[in-house]
Formats: structure tokens, sequence, C-alpha cells
């Protein structure tokens, strides 16, 4: 393990799943999403081609179930180019070390979440009274130290271009983390949306265990700017994606993620801003 990287002194496997754990979903032609546990990770490029990426690095000890999954789409010992971060909450760079090391490759994220994958600076503490459900509850003991990558991560390109996926740009879509990126593709309106939004009720365990279909704004008890957090939904809508991958749920399309994103963006302050919580401020509502 190289030295210089660590993970968090709170780094841990989380025991939560859902019935989407495991399965793989191919969005388009070169657009595969795969589910670890609660969370997506998204692999970006054709098979049989060597020229792929993968967008996030899933939940802590899933590197093995990460590399057989790309072993299996792209071929034995073949490895992305890169890992492109969304954002840095443990659920996003859970098993990044273990495959950093064992792909030797570069990382890339947003500036702003540089404090975080750097070992210098801790995420505000989840929020546990948040409106919503058992997930939220529970959210105290995830992982929540900052993790360090050393050398390894490098700050996206301030041209909104994306190392070795040249048909995408990065937008910045802060709220549920200060250097929240989403990935968007113009030609056939692909959208890697991360947590800006997502298709599942991520406070709700019971929603997360079965995977109910429906849109909603990001994860609440990590989210603690709401008013940045609905300037990122409106800017994604105005994209009018035709597919979206998200970081939570299953991935949308079509009218339903038009009609699904409309009704985010009007009723944001409803379906996205719980009632309350110690990131809510009165002034939203």
């Amino acid at each position: 393990m190289d030295k210089e990287m660590n993970y968090g002194s709170d780094y841990k496997y989380i025991p939560t799943t859902s019935i989407g754990s495991g399965v793989g979903i191919e969005v388009l032609p070169d657009l595969y999403s795969h589910t670890i546990q609660i969370v997506n990770i998204c692999l970006v490029g054709k098979p049989g081609e060597n020229d792929f990426v993968l967008v996030d690095a899933g939940m802590p000890n899933s590197s093995d179930e990460i590399i057989s999954v790309i072993e299996e789409r792209f071929g034995e010992i073949s490895r992305p180019k890169a890992i492109i971060l969304t954002h840095g909450h443990f659920d996003h760079v859970g098993a990044i070390i273990e495959l950093v090391d064992h792909w030797e490759i570069p990382v890339y994220a947003h500036e702003l979440e540089m404090p975080f994958l750097t070992g210098q600076m801790a995420y505000p503490e989840p929020d546990p009274t948040v409106e919503g459900g058992m997930v939220s509850k529970m959210s105290p003991m995830f992982p929540n130290e900052p993790i360090n990558l050393g050398n390894h991560i490098k700050t996206l390109p301030s041209d909104g271009s994306v190392p070795h996926m040249p048909d995408f740009r990065w937008i910045h879509t802060p709220g549920h983390a200060p250097g929240h990126v989403s990935l968007f593709r113009k030609s056939d309106r692909a959208l890697i949306a991360g947590d800006a939004f997502i298709t599942v009720k991520q406070e709700y365990l019971y929603k997360v265990l079965t995977q109910e279909h429906e849109i909603s704004g990001p994860p609440r008890y990590l989210t603690t700017d709401w008013a940045a957090a609905k300037n990122s939904v409106i800017k994604l809508a105005e994209l009018k994606p035709a597919v979206a991958i998200t970081g939570h749920g299953t991935p949308m399309t079509g009218e339903l993620l038009t009609n699904s994103l409309e009704k985010l963006v009007t009723e944001f302050d409803t379906i996205a801003i719980p009632d309350y919580g110690k990131y809510v401020d009165e002034n939203l509502h």
C-alpha cells in the first residue's frame, strides 16, 4: 500500500445494501452503471476498447467487486485511464486507495474537494436530526474524516474538459459538497449527475432497500448548502438531459427524466429541502 495514501481514522465497512446491489445496467453502449450496496459507480467507454474511465469509487471494502466488474466488461487486466470523482464523500471514494494502488492511475476532482481528499479537512458532520428516515439517523456512523490521496489526486482542468472523456464537460454543481461536479455530453445529452439529484429517497431505509424509483434532491443528511443545491438542479435541468445516471437509485431516461426534473425544479422546496435540520435555513421555505 502506498504509504502516502490513507483513509480517515473512522474508515470502515458500512453494513447497508439494496436489492440493486451487484446489478449493472448498460444505459448507453459506452455508459454503464453498477450498484455497490447503495451507491453507483459509472464506467464510461465502449467494451473492447481499452480507453475508458471510472467515475466514483464505491463503498468501503468494495475494490474487489469494482475490479471484477471492470474486468468482466473490458477484459482481464484491463484498467481505466483515470478515476473521476463527482465528490469525495465516503460512499464515492470507498475503494479508491486500493484501486489507485492496483492500477497506478490518476484521480481527478474539483479544486474545492481537494482539502477533503488530501487529508486537510473533514466534511461537515452528517445531520442525524434532519427530516427523513432511518438512513439519516444512521449517518453519524458513516466515515467522515478526510482521506489522503497524496500526489495521486489532480485538479480537474479549469476549462471544463474531463481527462480521458473527450466528449464530456464537467459542470460545477455544489450544494451537496463544495466541489461537487456533474458530467455532461452535449451530443446525446447524457448526464452523470453524481448526487446533485438522485432517483431514490436516500434518507429512507425502506426506499433505499427497495430502490423505489422517484426523483429526489441530494441526500439530506450530508447536504449543507440547500440554496446552492437548488441552483445546481436548475442548472442541470436547463441542459435537458436525455439520460441520467445518478449516485443513488436507478438511471432515468426520456420523458420520465424530463418530467421528473421539471417537477424537482418547480417543487424543490417541498421535495428536496427538509422541513428541519441543522443545515436548513428558515429563509429557504
